[in-house]
């Protein structure tokens, strides 16, 4: 028997708040401004994990420059 590992597709904003250790209305304010990309499905935000990927690279090139 093979244990198989389900990794979500999208993550939720409160799943991108504890993956930045950054609170969930930071968060919401990332999304609602841009900042951070995410798409509506129905009532909620949902956020590819390659999205937190860009943002986090985009904040650490503008801190190095």
């Amino acid at each position: 028997m093979t244990d198989t590992i389900i990794r979500p597709k999208w993550l939720t904003t409160a799943e991108v708040a504890l993956m930045l250790g950054f609170g969930l209305s930071k968060t919401k304010m990332l999304v609602l401004t841009g900042e951070l990309r995410s798409v509506k499905v129905g009532r909620y935000r949902k956020v590819l994990p390659e999205w937190v990927d860009e943002y986090i690279a985009r904040i650490v090139e503008e801190a190095a420059a």
